[in-house]
């Protein structure tokens, strides 16, 4: 089977509790809600792409334990193909701990588990798979060499290299010249380019900083400031005004949505509206995977 779009990362199951505010250190809170619910940040960005229409693999790893066929199916109901995720037989499935409070920000604590077993030799498994792609979409939840040999894969396949450096890495500056796009939050531009970032100002020249390290387009997202891309061109798309109740996987939704727009062949401004479209209606529902937006969905809000 054929791609477009192969993501090659992490798949975690989410403890989520809501709670008032987050706890101060040796503080005990009684929290309002708790649920389990999907997420990892490579597993948001295959199914943000596939709620968008695109035609999505994933490459990982989850654990024999009871929550690894639990985030198989919910890939597979969302299309996403699930072929090459391993199941690991020593380390259990990847999970993260989030803390939600009433104002929308979040704390999350990430165990890796399987997700850290992803290796060179699984980039090298969906060898055939990458060949087909026209994209292949990065993060650093995994170790940093299956996602150095991914991106050499792309490369050698032809196919366009998208890093979402999150978290970020250093690792990677010596490699910027196999990404296509290099996409990053303030703090993970601030991270990589040694460039202080506070504003859009500071954040455009970290972002300049950064492709001059290597990277073909470099796309800065400011959250409630807008985003930046940085390319042979550069331009700013402003923020969609929206009542935030959760940000879990906001920068995961604006990954999906651009590798989209970018398939389509949509123009950068049309593609980043796109994109900040897809991570601004994520803010308004709790969860990751379920507050990705279905492409109708995105539609009528841009309407």
């Amino acid at each position: 089977m054929s791609v477009d779009i192969v993501v090659i990362g992490s798949i975690n199951m989410d403890l989520v509790t809501r709670t008032e505010r987050l706890p101060w250190p040796g503080e005990t809170l009684i929290g309002k809600e708790f649920h389990t619910l999907p997420g990892g940040k490579g597993a948001n960005q295959a199914v943000a792409a596939a709620r968008l229409g695109g035609s999505v693999a994933m490459v990982g790893r989850v654990g024999s334990d009871p929550f690894g066929p639990v985030l198989l199916d919910a890939l597979r109901q969302d299309g996403v193909l699930t072929d090459y995720i391993s199941v690991d037989p020593t380390f259990p499935t990847g999970n993260a701990s989030i803390w939600v409070e009433d104002s929308g920000q979040n704390a999350i604590l990430v165990a890796g588990g399987a997700n850290m077993q992803v290796s060179p030799e699984d980039v090298d498994r969906a060898g055939t798979l990458i060949k087909t792609a026209r994209f292949v979409v990065l993060q650093f939840e995994i170790p940093v060499p299956a996602v150095r040999r991914a991106a050499e894969a792309a490369r050698e396949a032809g196919a366009q290299v998208v890093l979402n450096a999150a978290p970020a890495n250093a690792a990677c500056l010596d490699w910027l010249h196999l990404v296509d796009f290099l996409i990053v939050n303030e703090s993970e531009a601030q991270a990589l380019s040694g460039l202080p970032v506070s504003d859009a100002s500071s954040g455009l020249a970290a972002a300049r900083s950064l492709r001059e390290r290597g990277a073909a387009v470099v796309v800065l997202t400011l959250g409630h400031q807008g985003a930046w891309w940085v390319g042979e061109e550069e331009g700013f798309f402003p923020p969609f005004n929206v009542k935030a109740v959760d940000t879990t996987a906001a920068g995961d939704a604006f990954v999906g949505g651009l590798v989209v727009a970018l398939c389509g062949g949509q123009p950068w401004q049309t593609g980043m509206r796109f994109a900040s479209a897809v991570g601004a209606l994520t803010v308004t529902r709790l969860g990751a995977q379920p507050s990705l937006p279905a492409l109708a969905d995105v539609q009528t809000f841009l309407a």
